[in-house]
């Protein structure tokens, strides 16, 4: 007869659970690569939802940012412009409408795949732009700024890819100088979009990208960034009482 076993205790569980958690559900921020990552992964998942979940918590004023970038660039129709970090194609949308000729580069492949721009697509990271030097006329970005790893060497390659006398326009959400709306702007960006996020897609990213806000240096910063880029003339805007900020540059000749 082999050895008696001890019989399984009555609390002890039949099945050993655990809890999945992601790269963007944690207390810190992720950094390096890291971070390049953990941005892949959570815009392959927000995707499918992502063009609602936007109109809704920005009220559609989402839509009247991206114009004012498009306008901003003030090229020539059929000037060639790259939309990096294109998500979905709404930029690409507003710019073939401007008579401009978008190309929409994402690292997400999930994004690229709801793209219905019917601009080009190419999964590629804005740090190594699959790009020819001074080959785009221009370069636009929407709200993506603060999920690059390295913003310098981001800005040096748009400098690399855009001709002299090129344009580029770059949004990204801000924190409102105004104490009372910075307040009000908090409470809302910070506590009602993530749970429109959970209700809608995935509560982990919609708490996520309200805190990456952190990543963003100072308007003089980035403006300081840029001009070291090539970028001499680069200027700051605010927009809607400085919920969001507008970055315009022309490649120096």
């Amino acid at each position: 007869m082999g050895p008696r076993t001890s019989p399984r205790q009555s609390d002890e569980p039949l099945v050993t659970c655990c809890v999945v958690t992601t790269r963007w559900d944690r207390a810190t921020l992720p950094e390096g690569d890291d971070k390049r990552t953990a941005v892949r992964e959570m815009f392959d998942a927000i995707a499918p939802r992502y063009d609602l979940v936007n109109r809704i918590m920005t009220f559609r004023l989402d839509v009247r940012w991206r114009r004012r970038a498009v306008r901003s660039l003030g090229l020539p129709a059929g000037a060639v412009v790259v939309d990096v970090a294109s998500g979905t194609g709404d930029l690409c949308v507003d710019l073939a409408r401007a008579g401009l000729q978008p190309i929409s580069i994402d690292l997400s492949l999930g994004m690229l795949r709801a793209d219905r721009s019917g601009a080009p697509r190419i999964q590629g990271d804005i740090a190594r732009l699959p790009v020819g030097d001074g080959r785009a006329d221009g370069v636009t970005c929407g709200f993506a700024l603060r999920n690059l790893v390295d913003l310098g060497a981001c800005f040096a390659e748009l400098g690399r890819v855009v001709r002299p006398g090129g344009r580029i326009a770059l949004l990204d959400v801000a924190i409102p100088r105004n104490p009372l709306v910075r307040w009000g702007h908090g409470v809302y960006f910070g506590r009602i979009v993530p749970k429109i996020g959970g209700l809608l897609s995935d509560g982990a990213a919609y708490r996520y990208l309200p805190r990456s806000v952190a990543y963003l240096p100072p308007a003089d910063e980035l403006v300081a960034m840029l001009q070291r880029a090539g970028f001499a003339d680069a200027r700051h805007e605010v927009l809607s009482g400085g919920i969001t900020q507008l970055l315009t540059g022309t490649r120096a000749t």
